[in-house]
């Protein structure tokens, strides 16, 4: 039997990359391909997602996987990270570059359009967390502060589904993208047109809901001809990535959770409904669409973002690797200062660094006083957030899991996941890395036949890779500071 490669297109807020794979004696054989830089650029003083230049990557990718596979693709699909979308005209022309979302354009639209619609009507109507980014906030920002863009559109295509149609052609809407935008019903999967008015876009904007795991389309004409690839199926994978990386969770049972971990941590367990209720909302839990039916029950967490931030500036001056901000950070000494890493201080500041210090100083801390001790405070900070939500998952849920699963690029940095150890008494299991890459080849196999059901998915995935495990330690000296923790988000 000749052997079935897909390939997968991962395109995350910092970076992108073209991963090939194929199922080889019941494990997935995964091979990176190509590897390039994302981020947002500043267009007119707005920071917006260059789409061409993404889409060049992603056709230089196709052409990289003809090479590598003989020509022998059984399908490609691309997923990217959630809430943000463009626009067509009616004739299908991309009206612009997507905003991208930490733009100063959304800046208070969230609790404008609170005024106009109650949080809990929205939330008992979609079951999504209230993050001043989401897609809602986002075109309701858009239609007051620049009617110009909403008033020619012909369609709006989320990022993932927008690249499927410049492969294709082909328009549409994927369950787990879609299930992001605080737009649609998780219950009934429809879009939500009371929501839509309010926020002043017409439901004619929306696409038809495509399930994770169905034909998109075919490689249009253009495309191939450019690409020197033939006529090939386009899948609608998993289109968003925590929702890919959660398929390939290397988990067997259910007394698990997860964290997805990378510029965002996402935090949660997976259920067979969505719980809407008004204790999760007061947690601000989020119910997102997963595969096989299942709900993404998390929490969004700002996670590596800080730390992110924080390399960028200090290597202005000279380049930082993370093995060195993690080594620094050995030097230093625990439990000096803490940070909620959700703070809206920390959303997209001019300086992580001075940010950090100002929380420090509004709650009564001394700020760290040097790089080592900064990255610690952010993963002390950031472990301790992990335990909060996992108290706020057994509560709201009471599910008692056993073992947390690290998964994505964030699984790499073994002193994080050894505080997430310590900081929530339950054993880590780490990897892996890319597992969002993983997940949108699995659905692709799923879509193509070879693969069943969810739980194989998670069986091939648990064969391919070896997970590293993490004890915890030292639950004592955790336990004392988690409470100086909780106490300083408390008073900011």
């Amino acid at each position: 039997m000749e052997t079935s490669f897909f390939l997968a297109f991962d395109l995350g807020a910092e970076s992108g990359r073209t991963i090939l794979g194929r199922l080889e004696k019941g494990r997935l054989v995964t091979r990176e391909l190509t590897r390039f830089p994302n981020g947002p650029v500043q267009v007119q003083g707005h920071l917006h997602w260059d789409i061409q230049a993404l889409f060049e990557e992603i056709k230089k990718g196709i052409g990289a996987g003809l090479a590598e596979s003989g020509s022998r693709l059984t399908s490609l699909a691309v997923d990217t990270w959630g809430v943000d979308f463009g626009l067509l005209s009616p004739d299908g022309t991309v009206l612009g570059p997507p905003y991208a979302y930490r733009d100063s354009l959304f800046r208070g639209a969230m609790e404008e359009f609170l005024t106009l619609f109650p949080r809990e009507k929205i939330y008992e109507r979609t079951g999504i967390q209230f993050l001043p980014f989401n897609t809602l906030f986002q075109l309701y920002s858009v239609s007051r502060r620049r009617p110009e863009l909403i008033g020619p559109a012909g369609a709006l295509l989320f990022m993932p589904d927008l690249f499927s149609y410049l492969l294709t052609g082909r328009k549409g809407a994927e369950f787990t993208i879609a299930s992001t935008s605080q737009l649609l019903d998780p219950r009934s999967k429809r879009w939500d047109e009371g929501l839509l008015g309010a926020a002043g876009v017409p439901l004619s904007l929306m696409q038809r809901i495509v399930p994770p795991g169905s034909p998109w389309g075919f490689l249009s004409p253009e495309v191939s001809r450019a690409t020197g690839f033939p006529k090939t199926p386009v899948i609608a994978t998993a289109g968003h990535d925590t929702a890919a990386a959660v398929a390939a969770v290397p988990a067997a049972g259910e007394d698990w959770a997860y964290i997805s971990s990378g510029t965002w941590s996402l935090m949660g367990v997976e259920l067979h409904s969505p719980l809407i209720n008004s204790a999760a909302l007061e947690a601000n839990f989020t119910n997102e669409g997963g595969v096989g039916g299942r709900i993404r029950f998390l929490k969004n967490i700002a996670g590596l973002w800080l730390l992110q931030q924080c390399r960028k500036e200090w290597s202005l001056s000279r380049a930082r690797d993370y093995d060195e901000l993690v080594r620094l950070a050995d030097e230093a000494a625990p439990f000096e200062a803490f940070v909620d890493p959700d703070s809206p201080g920390f959303l997209n500041p001019p300086s992580m660094p001075e940010a950090i210090t100002e929380y420090c100083r509004r709650t009564g801390q001394k700020p760290p006083l040097s790089m080592g001790a900064t990255v610690r405070c952010i993963l002390e900070s950031l472990a301790f957030k992990y335990r909060r939500t996992l108290d706020e998952l057994r509560r709201l849920t009471g599910q008692r899991p056993a073992r947390i699963h690290v998964i994505g690029g964030g699984s790499r940095n073994e002193r994080l996941c050894q505080f997430t150890a310590d900081a929530t008494g339950l054993p880590v299991l780490a990897g892996p890395a890319e597992a969002t890459a993983m997940g949108n080849l699995m659905v692709q196999a799923m879509a193509a036949g070879q693969v069943g059901s969810l739980e194989e998915i998670r069986s091939i995935v648990r064969g391919s890779v070896e997970l590293e495990e993490f004890a915890p330690e030292r639950a004592d000296e955790w336990d004392r500071a988690y409470a100086r923790f909780r106490e300083a988000a408390a008073s900011e």
